[in-house]
């Protein structure tokens, strides 16, 4: 099978309503998640959720690990349990075939060959200001959801559990994330909402480089909503 009918393949499973929304909850969550959370976030019986999830899991989407919950080893400690969280790699399609995917690395590597992260980063931050410009009914939280960075609350710190520009991370690390912070700079200072706000280099093993700091009451408000949770953003 070709890599664009796998990917094909892989977004035929995500028709289903209920993987979609199955599939969004665990990519969407900080760490693993297990059966029963993942029935209880999308409404529908641990069965079922068990039989999705496992869908996801044979089409590549997600991936399985196993851990007791209660942190406790030994006899007596129960089985560990089945957690799902997203898979590496990624499902990209176009039609017609494009690929986007080499000019951007071409491009990249000639930026830092010249040594021209500044005026990247500088380019990065007067696209992100004018965006948020753009988008000023948009919160902070809302702005970089949209942007897809799946951002959760830890503490007073909002982290970013993905990273929308992964592919090109891996291979120019400091020169893509240099310039995604210099974007998200600029997207605060276009935001009205982003006064106060402070982001910084602070990467999650599997996810976003930038972590920020809220405006003062900032977290306190968005925990008095459940839609501000963490992995419910």
């Amino acid at each position: 099978m070709s890599s664009e009918d796998a990917a094909l393949e892989a977004l035929v499973v995500l028709g289903d309503p209920v993987r979609r929304g199955l599939y969004r909850h665990v990519t969407g969550a900080p760490g693993e998640v297990g059966r029963d959370a993942a029935a209880e976030a999308v409404g529908v019986s641990r069965s079922l959720a068990a039989f999705h999830l496992d869908k996801l899991v044979e089409a590549g989407l997600l991936e399985v690990c196993f851990r007791r919950l209660s942190g406790r080893s030994g006899p007596g400690a129960g089985r560990p349990a089945k957690l799902y969280r997203r898979a590496e790699g990624e499902r990209t399609v176009s039609v017609p075939p494009r690929s986007y995917d080499t000019a951007s690395r071409l491009l990249a590597e000639v930026v830092e060959q010249a040594g021209l992260d500044g005026e990247l980063q500088a380019a990065a931050r007067t696209a992100g200001e004018a965006e948020g410009a753009s988008d000023s009914e948009a919160d902070p939280v809302e702005a970089l959801r949209s942007r897809g960075y799946e951002p959760f609350w830890d503490g007073g710190t909002l982290r970013l559990n993905n990273c929308p520009f992964h592919a090109l991370a891996d291979r120019f690390p400091a020169l893509v994330c240099g310039m995604n912070l210099a974007k998200i700079e600029g997207l605060l200072a276009g935001l009205p909402g982003g006064r106060g706000w402070n982001a910084a280099m602070d990467p999650l093993p599997h996810g976003c480089c930038v972590a920020l700091e809220a405006a003062k009451g900032a977290a306190e408000e968005s925990a008095k909503d459940p839609a501000g949770a963490a992995g419910d953003i």
